[in-house]
């Protein structure tokens, strides 16, 4: 078992696009998700406070079976679902703590993360001269968002998220 987090704007819409695709149920590699904040102040209990810059960014962890998903093919995923060519903002979901970021949890990580983004940039942003502003970090110190947060949009399906296809 492995663990992974990434996270475009929206904590909700990466957590749910990650469900969609690969539920566990389904046993396609991932086991569980949660959602929260990461790299910043931790203290953090309300998705709403951290746009006073706490310097935290939501998050979603990714608890997965590198038997079944490779990393790699979970941080490919990732890019096909929102915009990684815009810095801090997505959606109406603007500032730091919405950057497009994957967190890793070990060089391994950082290392496919890094071979990865080279990879999608190659084949799908520089034909069309845009550059790819997705940040790769260590993780930090981690606060787990409360319940209310958790599957937001598999209990509300017509909730606001900002997730949206790219070609990636």
């Amino acid at each position: 078992m492995s663990k992974d987090m990434m996270d475009k704007p929206g904590f909700w819409g990466t957590e749910h696009m990650f469900l969609k695709h690969y539920p566990p149920k389904e046993n396609k590699g991932i086991i569980s998700t949660s959602v929260g904040f990461i790299n910043g102040v931790t203290d953090i209990t309300d998705a709403s406070k951290t746009t006073k810059g706490a310097g935290s960014v939501e998050a979603c962890r990714v608890v997965f079976d590198p038997s079944i998903v490779s990393y790699a093919e979970l941080v490919e995923f990732f890019y096909r679902f929102h915009d990684p060519t815009m810095l801090n903002h997505q959606g109406n979901d603007k500032g730091k703590e919405y950057r497009s970021v994957i967190i890793t949890s070990s060089d391994e990580q950082a290392q496919i993360a890094r071979k990865v983004t080279a990879e999608v940039q190659a084949k799908h942003f520089d034909l069309k001269s845009q550059k790819l502003v997705t940040r790769i970090e260590t993780a930090g110190s981690w606060k787990e968002s409360p319940a209310k947060d958790q599957q937001y949009l598999q209990r509300n399906p017509n909730g606001y998220h900002s997730s949206h296809t790219t070609t990636a």
